[in-house]
Formats: C-alpha cells, structure tokens, sequence
C-alpha cells in the first residue's frame, strides 16, 4: 500500500540552511524510525504570505507500507 506523509517547516530570513536541514533530518529519522525501504517520491512547496514572500515550506513524502 502506497502512503503519504507531510512535512512542514517555517522558514525565516538568514536561516533556511539550518532550517532545511533540520527538515532531511526530521525525514530521514522518520524513514529510519518506520524502516521505510522504498520511497516513491520526495517533493517540496514552498508556502508564501500574502506579499509573495517565501514563509515555509512543505515536504510531501509518498513511500510503500512493507507487507
């Protein structure tokens, strides 16, 4: 069985490099944790404000349940 998983990370300025990746690490502990073995895609969205401006971000992960 196919199965998603979401993600989401604010972002703030001068700090999306540690904020990036503190989202790999929350993923790939939860690949880890789930002993997930075949990921089917990892995509991301970025969410914005009402100016435009890049607050966050959405990490959609779809992975298949082991048997």
């Amino acid at each position: 069985m196919v199965k998603v998983k979401t993600f989401g990370m604010e972002l703030k300025p001068l700090k999306a490099h540690k904020e990036l990746a503190a989202l790999d690490k929350t993923v790939n502990d939860f690949i880890a944790k789930n002993k997930i073995g075949n990921v089917v895609s990892v995509s991301d969205m970025a969410t914005t404000d009402d100016k435009g401006e890049t607050i966050g971000i959405v990490r959609v992960l779809c992975y298949k349940e082991k048997d």
